[in-house]
């Protein structure tokens, strides 16, 4: 629950942004730079005058905007390629999986990183560097799932009726493996909002001035002896959105996972 109501909120700040924000994020006034929170300045000023909070809530949209699009393309990717091996077997089996493993064999963020890298720095290139990264647990889960499902008395039916592997597969396998994935997914959001954060920090995600919570946090670590404020606010939304997610995907386990028990 708590995971959820942090989640509604992030969500409802998003939204609306332009109501809630008290400054132009873009704005820059040097000679307010480095101040502390005041009532006119709530979360104080950057290094460039600008307003901490109004840049916090804006880039409450560029984290959830590449988060959810993220998760949207690496869910029906995952599912797919999961449950196309699970179900046909043999050598498509055999060679999705190698594959997955091989994506597997590193870690995302230096997958992401190597995307990134060959398609330029950028939010678009950074949802799809993150989401060539991210599908191959999915489709691993999905695989798992595949693979008892199409044991199960009510596949074998439909099969003797003459249905075809595509639609046993997008009529029933699916649908059966759709709870777990959806747990998965959630649980990774997570994750991807942890790898477009470290692509921001090093400028490979959104470009300034953009108010991306890694790139405020990269610009904010050399000021942290003078003013710690301008690097934790962002760290601490970072960790608070990674944490609800988490919290949000086990809560979703319990409702959605008939097996977890």
């Amino acid at each position: 629950m708590f995971g959820l109501i942090v989640i509604v909120i992030i969500a409802f700040a998003a939204i609306f942004a332009p109501w809630l924000t008290t400054h132009n994020i873009y704005a820059q006034n040097l000679q307010i730079r480095l101040a502390p929170p005041s009532h006119e300045y709530w979360l104080g000023t950057d290094e460039l005058g600008r307003d901490i909070f109004s840049r916090l809530i804006y880039g409450a949209r560029i984290t959830l905007y590449i988060t959810c699009l993220s998760a949207l393309i690496v869910g029906p990717i995952g599912l797919l390629v999961g449950t196309i091996a699970g179900t046909v077997g043999g050598w498509t089996d055999t060679v999705l999986m190698r594959i997955v493993d091989i994506f597997l064999a590193f870690p995302s963020l230096i997958l992401a990183l190597g995307f990134v890298a060959a398609l330029g720095p950028g939010i678009e290139n950074a949802i799809i560097a993150i989401s060539l990264s991210a599908w191959p647990p999915i489709a691993r889960l999905a695989r798992a799932e595949a693979l008892s499902i199409r044991k199960m008395d009510y596949v074998a039916a439909v099969r003797l009726q003459g249905a075809s592997q595509m639609r046993i597969i997008l009529r029933h396998i699916i649908p059966m493996c759709l709870p777990s994935v959806v747990v998965r997914l959630t649980l990774n959001m997570a994750g991807i909002i942890l790898t477009a954060s470290g692509l921001g920090f090093l400028g490979l995600g959104a470009q300034a001035p953009s108010p991306e919570w890694g790139a405020m946090l990269s610009s904010g670590r050399q000021f942290m002896m003078t003013n710690w404020t301008i690097a934790a606010i962002p760290g601490l939304s970072i960790l608070f959105t990674s944490l609800a997610f988490n919290l949000f995907g086990d809560g979703l386990r319990d409702v959605l996972d008939l097996r977890h028990d």
